[in-house]
């Protein structure tokens, strides 16, 4: 395995492992969220350069869109929640309540 392939394996990696266990605020849960999108489109942005095959670039655009329309999604969570409830804390959200 390539030192390449090692640092966007342990983003990845420590990314979905910061999701799993620190899930207090909102804030920090976008946060790994959008590591993990960001180390997906490296990686598949770096996949056909390493492979020699002809560039494909509809593949890592359509990643970078739908991280984008995640990240949008994922703000206008943020502020709807914090207008309703006061805080970004997880714990405070509870789909029962709605």
């Amino acid at each position: 395995m390539s030192p390449l392939h090692l640092s966007f394996y342990s983003a990845f990696t420590l990314s979905s492992l910061g999701l799993a266990f620190h899930r207090t605020h909102l804030v920090s849960a976008l946060l790994c969220l959008e590591s993990m999108m960001l180390s997906m489109y490296i990686t598949i942005s770096m996949w056909p350069v390493e492979n020699q095959m002809a560039s494909s670039t509809l593949m890592p655009m359509l990643m970078l869109t739908f991280s984008a329309c995640e990240a949008g999604t994922g703000l206008a969570m943020l502020v709807a929640t914090t207008r309703t409830h006061g805080s970004d804390q997880l714990h405070n959200l509870n789909l029962l309540q709605c």
